[in-house]
């Protein structure tokens, strides 16, 4: 039997409504080299893992579940690196939610491709679809037309808004190395950054998953107002962490991104008087420029 080319991570919980669009994406991909599917079912209580089981029975080359019997996020445990590294045998990775799936049948072969055509890089993503609702709300596009993004950018993008996590696919070397930001918190934004910082991340203009927002469970639907601010608090602890480990390398637009986040929290908080105080005039304009430039990218990503 050939090696597995590429290991596909799917974490699920509750995802009884989703989970079968991402596990059709999944083995509907069409390769010239081995793949395998390792989706980690949280103990859900909503008949994902029975859906899973399903998968497993009609493709158990390819489909490999992990079922907890007590759900592990809720304890802290880093799911990851306790329960999938172990288990990682390709070359590649790539990452998809449970509440998210793929759209396009050659995603892995084109990414494959890509990062293999680019030695010098550790991750490649492409353009997303965004659904709300159901509904067509955009794209998630780091930029108009493919090249690579530079580790700068990837900084400054801030995490899923700027490229989704079901785009991601790493080298298996990068994508398990842990590293200081990593110790601060484990999210696709600081995934991102430590696989851009070798060779910038390489990127797709093709549109081949779709990213749900706000479904039921999701980051955004759980957590409070005094929960983001804790986040926001979180990632300033983090870009001083990449500050220190790159020896100021990126200090620049580590210092604007992290005024952004401050930003942030004084939004959150309601500080008007410190947001919009003229010694915070530069970064409030950045900020704008930063959203505008959001915007724009995924709007023209249409072209």
């Amino acid at each position: 039997m050939d090696e597995i080319k590429v290991t596909v991570f799917c974490m699920a919980f509750n995802h009884a409504k989703y989970i079968r669009d991402a596990l059709e994406g999944f083995v509907s991909q069409r390769t010239d080299f081995p793949f395998e599917v390792i989706v980690h079912d949280d103990a859900s209580t909503d008949g994902t893992a029975l859906i899973i089981k399903e998968f497993q029975s009609r493709y158990p080359d390819i489909v490999k579940p992990v079922f907890q019997k007590e759900n592990q996020y809720s304890q802290g445990v880093n799911i990851a690196r306790t329960f999938i590294y172990p288990l990682i045998r390709g070359e590649y990775v790539a990452l998809c939610e449970g509440d998210d799936y793929w759209t396009d049948p050659y995603k892995l072969q084109k990414q494959v491709d890509a990062l293999d055509a680019h030695p010098e890089s550790d991750i490649c993503s492409h353009r997303a679809l965004r659904l709300k609702n159901g509904r067509f709300d955009g794209w998630i596009a780091p930029r108009i037309g493919s090249g690579i993004v530079p580790a700068e950018k990837v900084i400054l993008g801030g995490g899923g808004w700027f490229c989704a996590t079901s785009s991601f696919l790493c080298r298996k070397e990068a994508y398990m190395s842990w590293t200081p930001i990593r110790e601060v918190i484990v999210i696709d934004y600081t995934l991102a950054i430590q696989c851009a910082l070798r060779g910038g991340m390489v990127y797709l203009k093709d549109s081949m998953s779709a990213y749900r927002v706000g479904t039921e469970g999701s980051w955004t639907t759980r957590h409070d107002k005094k929960a983001r601010i804790k986040n926001r608090l979180i990632m300033i602890e983090m870009l001083d962490a990449l500050d220190k480990w790159t020896s100021g390398r990126y200090k620049r637009v580590i210092n604007r991104r992290r005024e952004m986040f401050r930003s942030d929290i004084l939004l959150l908080t309601r500080d008007y008087l410190s947001l919009y105080s003229p010694s915070r005039l530069g970064i409030n304009i950045a900020r704008m420029a930063h959203s505008a430039g959001r915007v724009v990218r995924r709007w023209l990503s249409f072209l």
